[in-house]
């Protein structure tokens, strides 16, 4: 399970996160909309301790955090129950599609190199990426090198995956087969928690459905209820302007 607990995130004077709180269950597929700005991006980045939030606690399984006083071995091991993918992918641009899902699992999980190896082809392997293990990221289509980054998160076997907007970078073409990806890996129960402004993807794929704006949860629940019955006025403006076929 994921708990965060007051969450406060500042850039100078520019308040982003204004005490968030949220939980997660295991296996839950959480997906958080919101206009640009309103700190979705920020949340992801301090669940995963790449930005240090100000105040506030974050657990993941066994572990927990004080943002305020975690020293950083206890950043180190939180972040070892995560795992991210980023909406510019990210990969190492001189290692191949291998290598880049590799590198985690040497370095990180100190496996052997031919173990690392059969890993991560496997993993390849799983999203559609079987003829592509000697290719280099500038031999990839965007949707492509998305999957080489799934890859690379899964092999790390993290206790949940971070999605930042994994379809924004793509050309529309190539969202359908990211996204079908990540549809398979839901299925398997493993817990995410997706940024993403698809918002039939959030409907169909999500069990939890979290509406932020201006640092704060708005409104949270399942899919049918807020997307079909939202309770709060900005909520329903948002969703009308990003998906006006379903107008409410």
């Amino acid at each position: 399970m994921i708990k965060l607990s007051g969450i406060t995130k500042a850039y100078g004077s520019q308040q982003v996160l204004r005490g968030i709180n949220l939980t997660v269950n295991k296996g839950e597929v959480v997906a958080i909309l919101g206009p640009s700005g309103s700190g979705k991006t920020t949340l992801l980045r301090c669940i995963n301790s790449l930005e240090k939030a100000n105040s506030g606690e974050i657990s993941i399984g066994d572990r927990m955090i004080d943002c305020k006083r975690a020293s950083k071995k206890e950043i180190h091991a939180l972040r070892g129950q995560t795992a991210m993918v980023f909406q510019s992918y990210n990969l190492f641009k001189h290692k191949t599609a291998l290598e880049n899902v590799m590198e985690g699992l040497i370095i990180v999980k100190k496996f052997p190199r031919k173990l690392a190896e059969e890993t991560s082809a496997a993993l390849l392997e799983k999203v559609g990426l079987a003829g592509k293990w000697n290719h280099y990221p500038s031999q990839l289509s965007g949707g492509q090198q998305q999957r080489v980054g799934i890859a690379r998160a899964l092999a790390l076997n993290p206790a949940v995956i971070l999605f930042d907007e994994p379809t924004s970078a793509l050309d529309p073409e190539l969202v359908g087969e990211v996204l079908a990806v990540i549809r398979q890996i839901a299925r398997e129960g493993i817990t995410m928690i997706v940024v993403t402004h698809e918002m039939g993807f959030a409907r169909e794929v999500a069990n939890h459905i979290v509406f932020m704006d201006q640092g704060v949860i708005v409104e949270e629940g399942s899919p049918d209820e807020v997307f079909n019955r939202p309770k709060e006025e900005r909520t329903r403006q948002f969703l009308n302007l990003m998906d006006p076929g379903h107008a409410i």
